[in-house]
């Protein structure tokens, strides 16, 4: 796993600082007292670098729903794991011997755009009730692990193109909406960008995956910034927390990457699946009430017919378009060229 020096260098420099910020704020009886962070990232973590989904989407509904920790807790504690996982496994891909860089250098403009969406959710939306956070959140992960399993979300480009307006606008739009949901789960704008880059984009799956990683470890170092910055709001015990699992996730993210570059992943994906599904009846069973079950339902419903229609576009799409990624010494036979 560790190809290049700039990686090796990287995760040898992150743990010196770990080890150094450990010794000074934190301490081993803390650590054995708070064992199930760690144990929580060693799943979320290889997620978060194996799939779209962030290291939150195990994080956030396990510390929210299962330990029944504050919901704006387990939200900062999704980002700040996050700003070390997704940022080692980004490293990790950018400085792989087989990594195209241009490839990625729109992520360097999604970022800023995703973190206004942020800003707005922090400013707007923090005051939901918290079963609808918790319930619209599980219902998220829940459709949309379903949806991309079943799927055939396979594109066949490996470069992003935005080819009018419209593209831009929505994709820009996606980009604030996923930013909003950061803002309330602490992941979730990696999800609805690899949405987009698969269906409307047609994105090959590794690529998109890939700039979804990137997209969520920019969002979750800029608000792990702000919430540190300028909400000034979180507290000593945050931190150490936070040094719990942070050489976990320096590990394990990139791990994640590294095995998505070698296996298909589709057994990994049904794993997901019933996870998740898991996740979502353990919070209606937990404490049952109608307003629960209800969101639960609507959500996931609502979300799922959305995920399955926008991923159904890649079947449906016809045969010319695949065709418009030409096979080297191959011309489009007659009938194609008529039907494009």
């Amino acid at each position: 796993m560790f190809h290049s020096k700039i990686f090796t260098t990287w995760f040898a420099t992150a743990l010196v600082v770990w080890l150094c910020l450990f010794y000074w704020i934190s301490s081993l009886d803390f650590l054995v007292a708070h064992w199930h962070y760690p144990a929580i990232m060693v799943l979320g973590a290889f997620v978060a670098g194996l799939t779209p989904e962030g290291g939150g989407a195990v994080a956030f509904p396990v510390l929210s729903v299962f330990f029944n920790i504050d919901r704006v807790l387990a939200r900062d504690f999704s980002l700040m794991i996050q700003s070390i996982g997704m940022t080692s496994a980004s490293i990790f891909i950018l400085t792989h011997c087989d990594t195209k860089i241009r490839t990625f250098k729109a992520v360097g403009v999604m970022i800023p755009i995703c973190f206004v969406g942020f800003v707005l959710g922090m400013l707007t939306l923090q005051s939901i009730p918290v079963y609808i956070i918790q319930a619209l959140f599980l219902s998220l992960i829940t459709a949309f692990a379903i949806a991309y399993a079943l799927s055939d979300h396979r594109g066949n480009r490996d470069h992003l193109e935005l080819k009018s307006i419209r593209d831009y606008l929505l994709l820009g739009a996606i980009l604030i909406v996923g930013g909003m949901c950061a803002s309330l789960f602490g992941t979730g704008s990696d999800i609805l960008l690899y949405t987009v880059l698969v269906t409307r984009f047609c994105m090959t799956e590794k690529t998109a995956t890939r700039m979804s990683i990137m997209l969520m470890a920019g969002i979750s170092i800029l608000g792990y910034a702000y919430r540190h910055f300028i909400d000034t709001n979180l507290s000593p015990d945050q931190y150490r927390t936070w040094l719990c699992a942070y050489p976990v996730v320096l590990f394990m993210a990139p791990f994640g990457a590294y095995i998505l570059s070698k296996i298909d992943v589709e057994w990994m994906l049904k794993g997901i699946v019933v996870l998740n599904i898991g996740q979502l009846l353990y919070f209606n069973i937990n404490r049952p009430s109608p307003d629960k079950l209800v969101a639960s339902l609507l959500f996931v419903l609502v979300l799922l017919f959305v995920f399955l229609k926008t991923m159904s576009r890649l079947s449906v799409r016809p045969a010319a378009d695949f065709l418009s990624v030409s096979v080297p010494g191959r011309e489009p036979d007659s009938e194609s060229q008529e039907t494009s």
